[in-house]
């Protein structure tokens, strides 16, 4: 079965499993963004932090914005989380993400398990 965007969100979650095993749990959310960014740095994959998207109503610009933790390959939003589990206003948020970005897939993914957890979404 061929699953689209495989072989980059498999190197996305790679790259989280090793900030994961190195920094554990329990840290915030920034501090999972500063490392995972050293790693696309280091592995010379393609990304973008705390992108900025407009949301359209109508034809009109609404004035707030979203912003992805990071678009990575240019096409796939990663949300990083660290709370209890994820939940499904993190799916439903990160699906609108994907609506108005209109980027292929996303990741959302928990450091604060005690195994690294994630979620996978294709728009």
């Amino acid at each position: 079965m061929n699953i689209p965007l495989q072989n980059e969100t498999y190197k996305i979650t790679g790259l989280c499993m090793e900030v994961h095993s190195n920094l554990g749990k329990g840290f915030s959310e920034i501090v999972y963004k500063d490392a995972l960014e050293i790693e696309f740095r280091d592995a010379e994959i393609l990304y973008e932090r705390e992108k900025e998207y407009s949301v359209n109503y109508k034809g009109i610009i609404l004035p707030h914005k979203f912003y992805a933790d990071f678009v990575v390959f240019g096409t796939i939003i990663l949300e990083i989380k660290s709370v209890q589990h994820i939940v499904d206003e993190h799916i439903a948020q990160t699906l609108n993400y994907l609506k108005v970005s209109q980027n292929k897939g996303a990741l959302i993914v928990n450091f604060n398990e005690d195994k690294l957890q994630y979620k996978r979404l294709i728009y």
